[in-house]
C-alpha cells in the first residue's frame, strides 16, 4: 500500500475537517477523539464538500440536507443518503499525514 503526504499534522485542528486532494480525488482529513480519520470529500447524497460540514461523535454531517457519515467506514445514519462514501487508510509519520487511496470500505 502506498501512502503519500497530504498535510502536515500541525494543520489539523480537532473536530475540524481539513479538505485536500489527492491525485484528483477530493478527502477529508478528520483528527477526532484522539484518531486520525479519512474520508471522500463529496456527500454520495448530493454534490457538496463534507469538509464544510461538523464532526460529532465519530462523524462528519453533511452541511446541506444533514445526512450524517461514520467516520470509521463511510456508512452514512440517517437520511437523505443511503449510499457509503469511501473511506481511506491514514497516518501520521513524524509531523507529515498520509494518506493511501487504497480503500478501507
Amino acid at each position: 500500500m502506498t501512502f503519500v503526504r497530504v498535510c502536515g499534522a500541525d494543520e489539523l485542528e480537532e473536530d475540524t475537517p481539513k479538505r485536500v486532494e489527492l491525485d484528483g480525488t477530493p478527502i477529508s482529513i478528520v483528527h477526532t477523539e484522539g484518531e486520525l480519520f479519512a474520508i471522500h470529500d463529496i456527500c454520495s447524497h448530493a454534490n457538496v464538500s463534507l469538509a464544510e460540514g461538523e464532526v460529532d461523535d465519530c462523524h462528519i454531517e453533511c452541511w446541506l440536507h444533514g445526512s450524517r457519515f461514520d467516520l470509521r467506514s463511510g456508512k452514512p445514519d440517517s437520511l437523505p443518503a443511503t449510499r457509503p462514501v469511501p473511506v481511506y487508510p491514514v497516518k501520521i509519520e513524524g509531523d507529515d499525514v498520509l494518506v493511501s487511496l487504497t480503500q478501507e470500505s
